[in-house]
This record gives C-alpha cells, sequence and structure tokens, in this order.
C-alpha cells in the first residue's frame, strides 16, 4: 500500500487568523452602520463615500471589504432579514402549534413595526426603489419578502391542521389580509401620521382572526408547548442561501 500524500495546505497560524476575524469584524461594522444609514435615507442613498465618512474610514478600504455598491446593498438587505427572523421568526416558535403560534408571530412583527415607524423599514422603502428595477438588490430584497411571507402562511396552514381556523381557509388569502395591515399602518403611521393607527392594526387583526377562526379554538389559555417545532418551516436566510 502506498504512503499516505501529506497535504499541501498546512494549518493556518494564529497570525493569519487574527486579520481574517479582524477583517470579518470590520466588515460587520461596515454593514450595521450602512443599516442604519438605509432605514434613513433608503438603500439607493448608500455610497461607499458616505460610508467611509461614517466609519471614518478610506472609499478604498470600505470597497476592499464589498467589491462594489450593489454588494453593499445586498448585505445590507441579508443582515435585516436576519435581524427580522431573530426578532420576529424564532421568538414565537416558543408558542403552541396553531392559532396562538400565528398571533406571536403578528405580535412580534408588530412589535418591529412599532420601532420601525421612526426609523423606516428596508422591504418597504425597497420595494418602492426596485419594483421596477430588476438585477440582484431586487431579487434579494423580493427573495427575503417572500421568506417571510411563506413562513407567515405555513402558519397559518398549521392552524388550519390544529382545528382552530376553519377547513374552508384560504390561508393565501389571509395571509395577504395580515400583510396589507402592516403596510397600511406604515402608511397612516410614517406618512399621515395618525395617532392610533397601531391600535387600528391591532383591531383589524383581531378581526380577520375571528372571521377565519373556529368558536372557542386557539384561545390564549391553550397549553403552550415552548421550543421550536421540527414541522414549523424557519425562514432560509438570504445569509444562509444565495441570492436569487
Amino acid at each position: 500500500m502506498s504512503a499516505t500524500r501529506p497535504s499541501l495546505r498546512r494549518p493556518a497560524s494564529q497570525a493569519e487568523v487574527r486579520p481574517l476575524q479582524k477583517g470579518q469584524q470590520t466588515k460587520a461594522a461596515i454593514v450595521d452602520a450602512a443599516l442604519g444609514l438605509a432605514t434613513q435615507i433608503g438603500l439607493e442613498g448608500l455610497s461607499i463615500g458616505a460610508l467611509a465618512e461614517v466609519m471614518q474610514m478610506s472609499k478604498s478600504g470600505v470597497f476592499a471589504h464589498f467589491g462594489s455598491r450593489e454588494e453593499l446593498q445586498i448585505s445590507v438587505v441579508r443582515e435585516y432579514h436576519h435581524r427580522f427572523e431573530e426578532e420576529v421568526f424564532y421568538p414565537a416558535m416558543a408558542a403552541a402549534r396553531g392559532l396562538p403560534r400565528l398571533r406571536a408571530l403578528f405580535d412580534n412583527w408588530m412589535k418591529r413595526t412599532s420601532v420601525e415607524i421612526d426609523s423606516g423599514c428596508i422591504y418597504i422603502s425597497g420595494a418602492v426603489e426596485f419594483d421596477d428595477r430588476p438585477g440582484p438588490v431586487r431579487d434579494a430584497l423580493a427573495s427575503s419578502v417572500s421568506t417571510w411571507l411563506a413562513a407567515m402562511g405555513r402558519a397559518i396552514e398549521i392552524a388550519i391542521e390544529e382545528g382552530h381556523l376553519r377547513a374552508d381557509t384560504d390561508a393565501h388569502q389571509m395571509r395577504f389580509e395580515i400583510h396589507s395591515l402592516i403596510l397600511a399602518l406604515h402608511y397612516e403611521a410614517r406618512f399621515l401620521r395618525s395617532p392610533d393607527s397601531l391600535q387600528r392594526a391591532v383591531t383589524a387583526f383581531e378581526g380577520i382572526v375571528e372571521r377565519y377562526r373556529i368558536p372557542g379554538a386557539g384561545t390564549a389559555d391553550a397549553a403552550a408547548r415552548p421550543g421550536a417545532d421540527p414541522q414549523a418551516r424557519s425562514p432560509r436566510s438570504p445569509r444562509r442561501q444565495r441570492s436569487a
């Protein structure tokens, strides 16, 4: 038997690992700053120059981490989606299957929305900026939004399976109505400055649920089953997959 050939790749030294870690930390800091800017001025307002000024770095230093303005914008979309998952989707998995979980998803969405009334929502502002502009940035945005809406739709389907919502419930229609509430809330709160828009969105959500709910099913005192449910479909973060 021939001897095994030694690998030509030597293990990375500590001296090599440290610059890599520092580079990743710097890139994460740039993306964080870019996300803060994007919520205020939109993805289209992002520029390597403006970001370099905020980070007190050279333009070439910022450019080295992304290679293009487009890649910077996509990185911001991915980071936004990751944070959305962490704040909205994953905490709701501790709620019982069915209507309690659907309510938790909406409640978490509302909490995030109440903050974004002041800061702005990348999904909404990005849709306005890129709705008629094909390309990788639009694809990343559309993929993120579609992933989240698919998760909401699956939560509705599970509520039907659990007997909390009527068997003839159109899950796509119900999801559409819930999504419409969030879009209307942003318009009413950010543009029209309606002071009671948050409560109206909550009231509207309850009206939607009551229209589809089986009387007495999926009430708040249903037994909670903490922990992630294996049948629930986690949104696949663009951070973990290639852009469409």
